[in-house]
């Protein structure tokens, strides 16, 4: 039996738009532990929220996953059937979506939309629906729960509404919580208060997290494992103090290059040079390597995510027997750059 709760493989997931497909997932692998927490980092537009909207069979027309494996507690879901789907998503596996306000019904109570999770999974009625709701709001600290249960989404701060969205996520205690940037938009002190009451309730229900951030300070105080993606790839799989002590992909390294440091005298943040390239002009090479470095000749050609000595993926051509350029120490050259 797998000690993962999740298993990735292979995914692919495209939009297909005016006779052309836009390869936004390609090829990604990484697997969750039972308990765990697995960070999914990297910038705008590299494939983080399509993979974890793929995990739920949640991708809408144009597109469609078209390849692949997703095997959550040995069920494989890419070929599973829309109810059974139904039955997992909110239950099993749930999800804290990007923006509360766009994702709570502005014409529901809060109440009312707790009470259809327990409704749909639990069958519960409304006098035991609105009493679990209450005991939720309580649990996700809200003051006053018996009289926000009764309030709509307009009346409550971003804050309060996050809050709504993870008592709803994890109403029916679910096996693996999905959060996407759930700290998004909220002010510091906030953004702490959230990502503790995950980990506590992390902790009480031993569910299994998957984080998806573009801040690898969230990563740091949250995660177990951290996959970096570039565009639509996994380009680094570690755990996460591998991550930041032994960072090796130029990307990786970019990224906590472009962070504050406050152990070193620093004048200035070292920015990524150039941009991500627009989804349908990828390279046909190492997606990276127009930004990178260190590019060779080599990276004309895709690398594969090899694992390394210490189990540590990575796809980067620097850490391969063909490797054709100068020897380098990807992080201390980026430091002096």
């Amino acid at each position: 039996m797998s000690d993962n709760i999740l298993d990735v493989n292979d995914l692919k997931t495209s939009f297909f738009v005016e006779g052309n497909e836009i390869k936004a997932v390609d090829g990604v692998t990484f697997n969750v532990p039972k308990g765990k927490t697995l960070g999914i980092v990297g910038e705008s537009g590299s494939g983080k929220s399509i993979t974890a909207l793929s995990i739920l069979k949640l991708i809408e027309d144009p597109g469609k996953i078209v390849g692949g494996s997703i095997s959550f507690k040995g069920e494989e879901l890419t070929t599973a059937k829309e109810s059974r789907m139904r039955q997992i998503r909110g239950n099993e596996i749930s999800m804290i979506f990007q923006e509360p306000m766009t994702s709570l019904n502005p014409v529901y109570t809060v109440g009312q939309q707790l009470r259809e999770s327990f409704k749909i999974h639990q069958g519960l009625g409304k006098k035991e629906g609105t009493k679990r709701s209450i005991e939720m709001l309580e649990l996700v600290g809200i003051p006053s729960p018996d009289k926000r249960v009764d309030q709509y989404p307009y009346e409550l701060s971003g804050g309060m509404r996050q809050r709504v969205m993870i008592a709803i996520a994890l109403a029916c205690k679910p096996e693996l919580l999905i959060a996407d940037e759930p700290t998004t938009a909220l002010d510091v002190t906030i953004q702490a208060q959230i990502l503790e009451l995950i980990k506590e309730l992390q902790e009480e229900i031993g569910m299994s997290v998957v984080m998806i951030t573009h801040d690898l300070g969230v990563v740091a105080e949250t995660c177990d494992y951290v996959a970096v993606m570039y565009c639509g790839k996994v380009v680094e799989f570690a755990d996460v103090e591998s991550l930041f002590e032994n960072p090796r992909h130029p990307y990786t390294v970019g990224l906590l290059n472009s962070l504050p440091r406050h152990d070193i005298d620093q004048d200035e943040l070292i920015p990524i040079k150039g941009n991500v390239p627009a989804p349908d002009e990828m390279p046909s090479g190492c997606r990276f390597a127009p930004r990178c470095p260190f590019a060779s000749d080599i990276c004309a050609t895709l690398p594969d995510l090899e694992t390394q000595e210490d189990g540590n993926d990575v796809r980067c051509w620097i850490y391969t027997d063909e490797w054709d350029g100068e020897e380098v120490n990807v992080y201390d050259k980026e430091h002096s750059s």
